[in-house]
């Protein structure tokens, strides 16, 4: 396989960041299972990866039903086998406004879709690709992992404890010719992004991290921060005495939260 991946597992391909990877690595010779929440954007997306010269299979499912994502993934790495698979499906949720904690409904869910259904789906993929002496694992986290964000626990939560499994799980199959890479991203300027309104420092087009993901994962690379500024703030973040850090986080907090 080199790094050259013909078969490539995309999860998330509806989003920003998905779609952006889907049409990154679309071009002749490249078999692109896309998998996706929005049917009609990925039947959208799916189009124009064809036009490129790629084939394309999509599939619209909820990754909340755990065992049906199983079953579909691996049913289709039976039938032909990836080379790369990118977990890049998430979910971003905040505490309401005027509210103390996340609602438990919330926090349950972004638990499913960010960290059990991809922690489960790159397990099981891992083991397949062990058996075969190669393949390559991206994990997509989030730079918000590096801090406890009072106002989206569940997201800072979930994302931290992508973090750990996706380094537990490099270190579990290197030696078995499997390569995982975790991308911690800042702020992508998505649409779903500018939908909020908020401003966001150091925002990327999802193109260019696209781009820095294909390359990391075609270096095997441990951890990809996107863009680079997120690293300093990472190492900030751990030297700030506790007292100075809590109350900085306590004041990212937007109005109302």
């Amino acid at each position: 396989m080199g790094s050259h991946p013909k078969r490539i597992f995309i999860t998330g391909a509806s989003g920003g960041l998905g779609s952006a990877l889907a049409r990154h690595y679309a071009g002749p010779g490249i078999c692109l299972s896309l998998w996706g929440r929005d049917l009609a954007r990925l039947s959208s997306l799916a189009k124009a990866c064809e036009a490129a010269g790629a084939s394309v299979e999509m599939r619209s499912l909820d990754l909340g039903n755990v065992e049906h994502a199983l079953d579909a993934m691996l049913t289709e790495d039976e039938a032909d086998p990836v080379d790369l698979a990118i977990f890049a499906a998430g979910l971003g949720d905040i505490r309401a406004a005027g509210a103390v904690v996340e609602d438990a409904g919330v926090v349950a869910r972004l638990g499913m879709i960010n960290f059990v259904a991809p922690a489960a789906m790159a397990a099981a993929l891992a083991e397949r690709m062990a058996g075969r002496g190669h393949g390559r694992i991206v994990m997509i986290g989030s730079a918000a992992a590096f801090h406890a964000l009072p106002f989206a626990a569940a997201y800072s939560g979930t994302k931290a404890g992508l973090a750990r499994f996706a380094e537990a799980l490099r270190i579990g199959v290197r030696r078995h010719g499997v390569k995982v890479t975790l991308v911690s991203p800042g702020f992508i300027d998505t649409a779903a992004a500018r939908r909020t309104g908020e401003a966001r420092p150091l925002s990327t087009q999802p193109d260019v991290v696209a781009a820095r993901i294909a390359r990391a994962a075609a270096l095997g690379q441990a951890h990809a921060i996107i863009p680079w500024p997120f690293n300093l703030l990472r190492w900030f973040d751990r030297v700030l005495p506790r007292p100075l850090r809590e109350r900085l986080l306590l004041a990212l907090s937007p109005a109302g939260h």
